[in-house]
């Protein structure tokens, strides 16, 4: 699965999501860019967007985004705790739908 990990989600978990095509926003030169357009784009090229960003829900419109979304969510956003999830965050791109909202952890 093609995998785009927003500019929230260190970079540090792109190595734990082995099996899979991950690219960060900074990655794709999209660094900046707001949440709207930016599922946008990335709709266009990935199939999951994953965030930390627990505003996502509030934020946008999620039933109109193409790409799916998995919001991890955490005690800390920290690189040691995030990846700590890894396994269930694999676990859950290996059923994650397009158009789908899907939350792991905490």
């Amino acid at each position: 699965m093609r995998v785009l990990l927003d500019e929230c989600v260190p970079k540090r978990l792109k190595r734990e999501l082995t099996g899979h095509d991950v690219s960060t926003v900074p990655d794709m030169g999209w660094a900046g860019i707001k949440n709207g357009k930016l599922l946008a784009l990335a709709g266009t090229q990935f199939e999951c967007f994953l965030t930390v960003d627990a505003n996502i829900e509030k934020q946008q419109h999620l039933p109109e985004i193409p790409v799916a979304i998995l919001l991890v969510r955490a005690v800390r956003n920290d690189p040691d705790t995030l990846v700590q999830l890894a396994p269930a965050i694999r676990e859950a791109l290996a059923t994650v739908q397009p158009r789908q909202f899907v939350k792991v952890g905490a």
